[in-house]
């Protein structure tokens, strides 16, 4: 008996230990950043501006912007967890090339952004990006906000409470906390998570038109999360599975050229 109670107690700090250390460091198992800060013209982009943004908590925030051809939508692209914008060069070049704007930001903490990742600063950012395109003569028909990854949550709050264009979400989950719940069954991640992104509970605010992309064989954020996102959507919406690929398909010119047929389609000039 007196074993099993020894056995007992020890699980229950070994749990509690494990419960701290996830709380504590939670921020670091969800965002991955890099800090390089090349000018664009060094990886081959030309066309392109580095902003230094400020946004209303003091942070200040790199941002590379181009300017559409004509009456083309600009591009508010909202990156993954890990990495940054300088990985994503060749992304803002496809979009170049098919004559939209862009505006690439990188995420306070990544790149060379002051501060670091959190749910509400990514939202803070996401909307001075938004507002910075509004001060620079750019209409909200005008404006695409595509999300990839971790940036989708911020997307779709950001599209829910300001008017654009469309919206297209890569690989989205219904709430980042369903993703932790999935990857640590054991926790309470309900209670513990700081940053949920509850996606789940805004999409339906989204009246412009919608794309949803998605792998079958996404391990990162499995096609079911993206298919739950769908189905609590307003029309006008899309879901496009992109076969049987995985997370890596995100960063596949195949995947961005389905993206830009349904700009073409749905954002008239």
């Amino acid at each position: 008996m007196a074993f099993i109670k020894l056995t007992l107690v020890t699980f229950g700090l070994l749990y509690a230990v494990a419960l701290s250390g996830m709380y504590t460091f939670q921020r670091d198992l969800q965002y991955f950043p890099t800090r390089r800060d090349p000018a664009p013209e060094a990886l081959g982009l030309s066309g392109v501006a580095r902003v230094a943004l400020a946004t209303p908590d003091g942070e200040t925030l790199v941002l590379w912007t181009s300017p559409a051809q004509g009456d083309r939508p600009v591009i508010l692209f909202l990156h993954g967890n890990a990495g940054e914008i300088a990985d994503r060069a060749d992304r803002l070049a496809f979009y170049q090339s098919r004559g939209y704007g862009t505006a690439f930001l990188s995420w306070r903490g990544y790149g060379g952004s002051t501060g670091r990742p959190s749910e509400a600063g990514l939202l803070t950012d996401a909307k001075a990006v938004y507002d910075h395109l509004r001060a620079q003569g750019v209409p909200p028909d005008r404006i695409v906000l595509v999300g990839e990854s971790l940036g989708t949550g911020p997307a779709v709050i950001t599209a829910a409470a300001n008017p654009v264009a469309a919206v297209i979400l890569e690989a989205p989950y219904s709430a980042a906390v369903d993703i932790a719940r999935r990857a640590y069954p054991w926790a309470p991640v309900g209670l513990l998570m700081k940053d949920q992104y509850r996606s789940r509970d805004h999409i339906a605010a989204i009246s412009a038109p919608l794309l949803i992309l998605h792998g079958e064989r996404d391990r990162v954020i499995p096609q079911g999360f993206g298919k739950r996102l769908f189905d609590l959507a307003q029309d006008p919406k899309t879901f496009l599975s992109l076969g049987p690929v995985g997370h890596d398909a995100l960063f596949s010119p195949a995947t961005w050229e389905k993206e830009a047929d349904f700009i073409d389609r749905m954002v008239a000039p």
